[in-house]
């Protein structure tokens, strides 16, 4: 269980986390849902490790976390399969044409990111997060571009991977789509009603 307990987390000009207390379930999937800027993304970099709180115990993360963000983040002057290896160990490059079938890339594989709708660059974005092979998933807005029947295919694809999972999406079929718990938010700071 990840265990959030009176933690702060500040900005220069906003408190975004005040007194935050949580325990976050790291079994299934959890999906987090509430309105844009009130602290979600915010909680996902701090499981991640790349956001420090302010003050307060954050306990029980994960050793190796896999992220998607907001935005794709692919390397530009990379093919789609080449953004896909990057974050594979040199003996397990191979894997990640398989990753781009799994997003059903895999005839776009030399494409860079500027030749890729935004839709595909989200898959690719998405294939690379699986691929990097993290105990714990932490998908921000994953479906973004995506229509309703390849939402439906991704869902399935993360839910296959029986990765425990936190999950921020505002699309109650998403949520739907992903099962598991679901945790309602508002905010800032970052409140759970």
């Amino acid at each position: 269980m990840i265990s959030f307990q009176n933690v702060i987390l500040d900005y220069p000009d906003e408190r975004v986390l005040d007194g935050f207390t949580l325990d976050l379930p790291t079994d299934g999937i959890t999906c987090l849902s509430g309105p844009s800027g009130c602290g979600k993304t915010s909680l996902l970099r701090i499981i991640a490790g790349i956001m420090t709180p302010t003050s307060g115990l954050v306990t029980g993360l994960p050793e190796k976390p896999a992220i998607l963000f907001q935005e794709d983040r692919l390397i530009p002057h990379l093919s789609a399969e080449q953004n896909i290896a990057a974050v594979l160990p040199s003996d397990r490059a191979h894997e990640a044409g398989l990753w781009l079938q799994r997003v059903e890339l895999q005839d776009d594989a030399d494409k860079r990111p500027r030749d890729l709708s935004g839709g595909m660059r989200r898959r690719v974005a998405l294939a690379r997060t699986l691929a990097y092979g993290g105990d714990f998933l932490l998908l921000d807005e994953p479906f973004t571009g995506l229509d309703a029947a390849l939402t439906v295919e991704m869902a399935a694809l993360i839910q296959s991977l029986n990765l425990p999972a936190l999950v921020v999406t505002h699309s109650r079929a998403e949520i739907e789509l992903l099962g598991g718990h679901v945790l309602h938010v508002t905010g800032p700071p970052l409140t759970l009603p």
